[in-house]
């Protein structure tokens, strides 16, 4: 028998006395990528999934008669909202794709009614997410130690990368071999090339989810989408492998995944504050609440690139109150977050832009 979904509340999380500290110093390394990316290319771009392979318009559509520990916070009631999708990878400079990186999927649902979290502007909720099920490390400072690594290397040593890369997916795919998936291999540059519309994403860390605590995913389900799963990009010589096949496959795809809620039934099994561990799905399943339609489109079309790469920024933090991030990881997240977008529009004298209903996008 199924346990019952973990109510919410602000004891589930446990901030530490130094997250300030930790926090100012993200700030300070972000600046660095940002900084100097911006010097090297006259425009400044994201300090993290800088590089774009698709922009997407489709729509996100709320399931009727969800049970009441899924009908929560956004999917409370079924509907249809406007939604824009931002492929990518998770590098803080624009990188060929000989070097293959984690992919990661931006999405912003338009529109969304409710108590928005404390200066969220805009209507719109936003998910962050990447093709792995677990974060590189276990909490903040950890992670500023692999930034700090990663502003040493940014916009330098292509080469090198190169490289590093090849040999490193060879790492991977043995550990793969043996059942191992490493995500501190992955991240450095040894993640498989595959390609993104054939992967499932995640968002790894948990949120509220309205009453209860949930981790999401976006799980591919149209037939041409499930047969690129695991498809290997052909990258020799093409320094935009990646948004060539995505142009190329959208251009005759109607694309449909499954937005998939696991809800936390045990705080110690699926800790909140510990994103490197796993949520095993037998004991907290995944189950549908939504469905995500982007019908076959130009995955690169000029203005919608302009519209959305340039102009919009994604947050895990724009969006409901109830929806609300918890741990240490997204706590950290928030204030860099902001600063790295309030740093691009500053340097590039362009404002960033939350879509109403009526965006065009």
């Amino acid at each position: 028998m199924r346990s019952s979904a973990v109510p919410f509340t602000p004891a589930v999380e446990t901030p530490r006395e130094d997250e300030e500290e930790t926090i100012a110093e993200l700030n300070e390394t972000f600046d660095r990528i940002l900084e100097r990316t911006a010097e090297d290319y006259d425009h400044a771009v994201r300090a993290v999934h800088a590089k774009a392979h698709g922009i997407l318009a489709g729509e996100l559509t709320v399931r009727e008669s969800l049970p009441p520990e899924l009908a929560q916070g956004l999917f409370a009631a079924p509907g249809t909202y406007g939604a824009v999708v931002r492929l990518s990878t998770n590098a803080g400079d624009i990188l060929p794709d000989a070097i293959s990186l984690p992919r990661g999927l931006a999405l912003k649902i338009v529109d969304v009614p409710g108590e928005r979290l404390p200066n969220a502007e805009g209507r719109a909720q936003d998910f962050v997410m990447v093709n792995g099920s677990t974060f590189q490390t276990k909490d903040a400072d950890s992670f500023l130690k692999n930034l700090k690594m990663l502003a040493h290397t940014t916009d330098r040593l292509e080469g090198t990368k190169k490289a590093m890369s090849a040999a490193l997916r060879g790492v991977n795919t043995a550990l793969e071999s043996v059942g191992i998936e490493s995500a501190a291999v992955q991240a450095m540059g040894g993640a498989p090339n595959v390609d993104p519309l054939g992967e499932t994403y995640y968002s790894v860390t948990p949120f509220r989810y309205g009453e209860y605590i949930a981790k999401f995913a976006l799980v591919p389900t149209a037939p041409a989408m499930r047969a690129l799963s695991g498809r290997k990009i052909e990258i020799e010589g093409r320094e935009n492998a990646i948004r060539e096949e995505i142009r190329e496959e959208m251009r005759g795809m109607d694309a449909e995944w499954d937005f998939r809620v696991q809800l936390c039934r045990d705080l110690e099994r699926q800790p909140v504050e510990d994103p490197t561990v796993e949520w095993d799905e037998e004991e907290a399943p995944f189950e549908t609440v939504a469905t995500l339609r982007v019908p076959a489109q130009d995955s690169w079309q000029a203005e919608r690139v302009e519209t959305v790469n340039e102009q919009m920024r994604f947050s895990i933090w724009t969006g409901l109150a109830a929806h609300r991030p918890l741990g240490n990881i997204n706590r950290a997240r928030r204030a860099p977050y902001r600063h790295s977008a309030d740093f691009r529009a500053a340097a590039n004298g362009c404002p960033y832009h939350e879509p109403g209903a009526a965006a065009g996008v």
